[in-house]
C-alpha cells in the first residue's frame, strides 16, 4: 500500500484555503497511486487556532468543508484530516463542547471520526480550554490493514521513554495491545532547536518497543510567534529511520507499506541542518517569511545601526522576503561613531538592500528644549537616553504607517530578558525576530552565516567590535550589564532550568551578579507584556508559553 505524507503549510483561520491545499495534496497522491493521505492535526482550520474555536460559526464552516472535501476527494484514495468534532454529551457531562479529532474520509464520505486522547496544557499549549479528551483507541482498517491512529501529544506519554508518566493513558501502548499493522500520529509540534532529535529518538523508541511501523506527519509553516518545522519521519518495526521529510518546506512524500513483511519500506530521508546555528536561522526565515505573508505585508523596514542585532535581522529578512522588500533605516544621533554608520551601509551593499538616512540631532535638541525647563537641575541619565530610542521607534513607525511596511524589531533575548531595551523605542515593532535568540548566539550564528555564504555577510567589524546601544559617549553594554558570556549562562539557568539565585552561585557565578540579574529579569515583566509577538526557537521563550505576573514579588 502506497501512503503519502502531506506536510503542509496552513493559514489559521483560512478553512477554504486549507481545504484547497488538502484537496490539491489528495489528487496529486491519488496520481501515484497512493491508497492513504496523511495530513497534519487540525490541517482544515491550522494549528493553533486558539479562540476562533469558540465561534460556532466557525465550527460550522470547518464541518460543512469537511463535507465539501469528502465529496470532492477522488475515490481511489482515503484521507485523514485534521478537524474539530462536535461533544454531544456536553451538555449531560458538562465537559467541553468539541473534540480536537482527525475525519477518515473515502469514497467520498466521512467513515469515521477519531478524537485526540491526550490535551497539552502547557507552555504553549491550553487544548483543555477548548477540548474535550477522546476516550477511545483509534483506528480503522482500510483493505487488508489495520491501522492506528494518534493525534500530536497521544505519542508523548511512554513512561520508558520519559521516566515518568504525565498522562494515565498511553495510546501507543493501547494500540499495540488491540495489534494495530501501523501507528500514524498526526502531529502539530512546535519547533524549538534540537526538537526534532527528540521527536526522533522517541518514534524510533516507540517502534522498537512495540515492534509496530509508525508514520509522523507534522505540519510546517510560521503561525504567529511559532514556528513548524516538519520534518515527519517513519520507522519500520526495527526502529529503523526509513523516511524523513524536509525541514521548514511544504512536502509532499510517498512511502510503501509492504503487506506480507508488514512494515514499511525504505523512502527518502531528506538532508536536515548541519548544526543548530543553520537550523536557528532557517526557521526564523521561515517565521519571518509566514508572519509577513500570512499578516498581509510585503515589505518589512527595520532601524539600521551597524550592530550585531539589526545586521542579523536584516539577514533575516533579505532571506526570508529578497533583499529588494527590506528597507534599512539608519537614524545617526551626535552620539553614533563612524563606524556604525559605514559598517550599517556595508551589510546594506553586502544583502542588496535599501537603505534611507534620518539623522535624529535636531530632534533630539528639540526635545531638549521643551524639557529643559523641567528638568533644570537634573543630571542627564536614562530619560535623556530613551529619548533617543523613542524618536527612533517614531521614525519607524511613521515608515511603517506611511508606506504599509512591517516593523521588525531588533532586540535578542539577552536583553528582553533584563530589560535592557526601551518601550516605544527600540520595542516598537510588528514582529520581534530575534526575540528568542540570546546575544552570544546571534553572534555565533552571524559567523556561521558568513562561513556558509563563503563570503562576508556581516561586517567582520560589527562581530568584534564592543556592542553599544550608543545614547551616551563611550558607551559600552558591559557597562550596565555582565559579559554577555556570563549573563546568557545566568539567563539560561534562571530561565530554561527554573534555578535557584543559590544554585547558580554554587554553579560558580557570583552572588551579587546572580541577585542582579534575577531582580532585572522580574522587573522588566512589564515591559516584555507589551512587546511585539517574538518567533519562538527554544523551549522556553517570552511569548505565549511565558505566563509570569507583572504586579508580584519574587519569593526566593
Amino acid at each position: 500500500m502506497k501512503i503519502t505524507i502531506a506536510q503542509l503549510n496552513p493559514i489559521i483561520g483560512d478553512i477554504t484555503g486549507n481545504t484547497e491545499k488538502i484537496l490539491t495534496a489528495a489528487k496529486n497522491a491519488a496520481k501515484t497511486g497512493s491508497r492513504l493521505l496523511l495530513t497534519p492535526e487540525l490541517s482544515l482550520s491550522g494549528y493553533p487556532p486558539r479562540d476562533l474555536l469558540l465561534d460556532p460559526c466557525f465550527v460550522e464552516t470547518m464541518q460543512s468543508h469537511l463535507q465539501q472535501l469528502a465529496a470532492e476527494l477522488p475515490p481511489n484514495i482515503a484521507v485523514l484530516v485534521g478537524t474539530v468534532d462536535l461533544n454531544s454529551k456536553a451538555s449531560i457531562t458538562g465537559g467541553k463542547t468539541l473534540f480536537n479529532s482527525i475525519a477518515l474520509l473515502d469514497n467520498n464520505q466521512i467513515k469515521q471520526i477519531f478524537h485526540k486522547r491526550l490535551l497539552p496544557t502547557y507552555d504553549v499549549f491550553d487544548e483543555h480550554r477548548y477540548f474535550e479528551p477522546g476516550g477511545e483507541s483509534n483506528f480503522f482498517n482500510l483493505d487488508n490493514l489495520k491501522i492506528g491512529v494518534t493525534i500530536c501529544e497521544d505519542l508523548w506519554n511512554d513512561e520508558q521513554f520519559w521516566g515518568k508518566r504525565s498522562y494515565t493513558a498511553n495510546p501507543i501502548a493501547d494500540l499495540a495491545e488491540i495489534a494495530v499493522d501501523l501507528i500514524v500520529n498526526l502531529s502539530a509540534s512546535p519547533y524549538s532547536v534540537n526538537k526534532h532529535k527528540v521527536r526522533q529518538e522517541m518514534l524510533h523508541h516507540c517502534a522498537t518497543r512495540f515492534q509496530i511501523p509508525i508514520i509522523y506527519a507534522n505540519q510546517i509553516g510560521g503561525n504567529d510567534d511559532l514556528i513548524f518545522d516538519g520534518c515527519s519521519v517513519a520507522y519500520n518495526r526495527a526502529g529503523e529511520m526509513v523516511f524523513r521529510g524536509a525541514a521548514f518546506e511544504e512536502d509532499l512524500a510517498e512511502i510503501e507499506f509492504e503487506e506480507q513483511q508488514k512494515d514499511l519500506l525504505k523512502a527518502n530521508i531528506a538532508s536536515i541542518a548541519n548544526n543548530e546555528n543553520e537550523e536557528m536561522f532557517s526557521a526564523l526565515v521561515l517565521g519571518v517569511r509566514d508572519y509577513a505573508k500570512k499578516c498581509g505585508f510585503k515589505k518589512v523596514v527595520l532601524g539600521l545601526s551597524g550592530g550585531i542585532d539589526s545586521s542579523l535581522v536584516a539577514a533575516i529578512a533579505a532571506e526570508a522576503l529578497g533583499a529588494e522588500n527590506v528597507l534599512g533605516v539608519l537614524m545617526p544621533s551626535p552620539y553614533s561613531s563612524d563606524h556604525s554608520i559605514t559598517d550599517a551601509l556595508k551589510l546594506a551593499e553586502s544583502l542588496g538592500m535599501k537603505t534611507q538616512t534620518l539623522p535624529i540631532g535636531d530632534l533630539m535638541q528639540d526635545y531638549d528644549k521643551t524639557l529643559a525647563e523641567m528638568f533644570t537641575g537634573t543630571a542627564f541619565g536614562l530619560a535623556e537616553e530613551n529619548i533617543q530610542s523613542r524618536i527612533r521607534g517614531n521614525l519607524l513607525m511613521a515608515v511603517s504607517n506611511k508606506f504599509g511596511h512591517l516593523l521588525l524589531s531588533t532586540g535578542n533575548k539577552s536583553e528582553m530578558a533584563v530589560g535592557y531595551c526601551t518601550l516605544y523605542g527600540d520595542m516598537n515593532g510588528g514582529l520581534a525576530a530575534i526575540a528568542d535568540v540570546p546575544k552570544t548566539r546571534v553572534y555565533k550564528i552571524c559567523r556561521w552565516l558568513n562561513d556558509f555564504q563563503g563570503r562576508e555577510i556581516i561586517p567582520e567589524n560589527v562581530i568584534t567590535k564592543a556592542p553599544s546601544a550608543e545614547l551616551k559617549p563611550g558607551q559600552k553594554d558591559q557597562d550596565s550589564l555582565p559579559e554577555y558570556e556570563v549573563l546568557d549562562d545566568i539567563l539560561n539557568r534562571l530561565i530554561h532550568n527554573h534555578e535557584s539565585p543559590t544554585q547558580i552561585v554554587a554553579a560558580g557565578h557570583d552572588a551579587a551578579t546572580v541577585e542582579r540579574v534575577a531582580r532585572l529579569v522580574k522587573i522588566a515583566e512589564f515591559k516584555r507584556r507589551q512587546a511585539p509577538p517574538g518567533l519562538k526557537v527554544t523551549d522556553r521563550a517570552f511569548g505565549t508559553g511565558w505566563r509570569m505576573p507583572v504586579a508580584s514579588r519574587r519569593g526566593c
